[in-house]
């Protein structure tokens, strides 16, 4: 299964994952200083998804132009000037500037989603859930280094958090050094135009529209309370950053960590009662941030939250690969993302407003009823496929 071009996409999708992360972490608290109207301090956070979901198309006919390999390098680049550009803003105190930066890494980061596609047209059928879920396992090393490094390099200079974007700027160039090595293999069998025209008809596709609801609501619940947790912990319950930041880690390691054996258990069950397992544990998550407001019960519960994602996203993404025609590739993978993103960009965007307007139990109850969703287009294709089975 392993194969250079694997190890490289292993590599640079790891350090290029840096970018979010800090962003996750800092960008609530950042924005709260920078500006004086509690609910929009989330808004730089939603804006860095806005950027993902509108560039999300852009980066599909990007990479069907001119390859994985420069397509990922401009990304790098993009990524070192967004940091650079948050970098100054925290220094003129300015969070107009830097919800721009944000954006910015938002729209790099939409090439950076990509690697999870550029998996298959690496590995035989029969290894893409496993490959898939490597590169979601290496999301621990991303969050464990890039939040750590970030606490490490906030007073690097005399503005708070300067520092850490600026570790940002650097870091985000070091996949370039492997991209180098990188072969675009099948580029020239696979070169596709980016249609419109040809949105509609994919999107009729059943299986492509369950990976399209799976991902977005998982996305969506993932992003709303995550959004808010990290603004919710440090200002409303008051704790440090320090202590705010280890559950946020908590979170990203429920992330990725079970990413060792989701693809062997999609494998094994199937990706319907895989669905189903981590909607389950998205109503655990909601169930215990609801009623167990101790610094324990958050950390419990923003666990299970990245636990029930990855199951989601995950069986969104192995379903997504396959459900395509080879020639649909790059409009297919640009349109879910899109969606997919939009979806997750307005979790995000409504968390600070239902955070400041209403309260965190509110927030969490809003989810559950997409949840249902989820659980009703599953059991439609369950029945779907019974149906053809007789």
């Amino acid at each position: 299964m392993f194969s250079k071009n694997l190890i490289i996409i292993f590599l640079s999708s790891t350090i290029a994952s840096f970018a979010p992360v800090i962003t996750v972490l800092l960008s609530g608290i950042i924005g709260s200083q920078l500006i004086d109207t509690g609910w929009a301090s989330t808004l730089p956070m939603s804006l860095m998804i806005c950027g993902t979901f509108i560039f999300a198309p852009i980066a599909s006919k990007v990479f069907s132009i001119i390859g994985r390999r420069k397509g990922f390098m401009t990304a790098s680049v993009m990524s070192s000037l967004a940091a650079i550009i948050c970098s100054y803003s925290i220094t003129v105190a300015s969070f107009y500037i830097f919800s721009i930066g944000c954006l910015l890494i938002g729209a790099a980061h939409s090439f950076v989603h990509q690697y999870r596609f550029a998996v298959p047209e690496t590995v035989n059928k029969e290894f893409v859930p496993r490959a898939m879920s490597y590169i979601l396992l290496l999301g621990i090393v991303s969050a464990l280094l890039a939040s750590n490094s970030a606490n490490l390099f906030k007073d690097l200079t005399d503005s708070q958090f300067t520092g850490s974007f600026l570790f940002l700027s650097i870091t985000a160039l070091v996949p370039i050094l492997f991209l180098f090595f990188y072969e675009d293999e099948r580029m020239n069998i696979e070169k596709t135009k980016f249609e419109f025209n040809r949105i509609n008809s994919i999107l009729k596709n059943k299986k492509i529209i369950l990976s399209i609801i799976c991902g977005g609501v998982g996305y969506y619940v993932m992003a709303s309370i995550m959004t808010a947790s990290s603004l919710f912990l440090h200002v409303f319950q008051e704790f440090t950053i320090f202590e705010t930041s280890i559950v946020i880690q908590l979170h990203i390691i429920g992330m990725f960590l079970p990413s060792l054996f989701t693809g062997d258990l999609i494998k094994k069950f199937g990706h319907n009662k895989i669905i189903i397992s981590g909607v389950l544990l998205l109503f655990a998550s909601i169930v215990t941030n609801i009623f167990f407001q101790t610094y324990l019960g958050y950390a419990v519960g923003l666990i299970l939250l990245g636990v029930g994602w990855n199951f989601l996203f995950l069986c969104s993404s192995a379903i997504l690969v396959v459900s395509y025609k080879i020639e649909d590739k790059y409009v297919a993978q640009g349109s879910a993302d899109f969606i997919i993103f939009a979806t997750q960009a307005t979790g995000s965007l409504s968390a600070g407003i239902l955070l400041y307007t209403t309260s965190w139990q509110f927030l969490n109850i809003m989810c559950i009823p997409l949840l249902v969703v989820v659980l009703y287009v599953v059991y439609l294709t369950n029945k779907k496929e019974n149906q053809n089975v007789t």
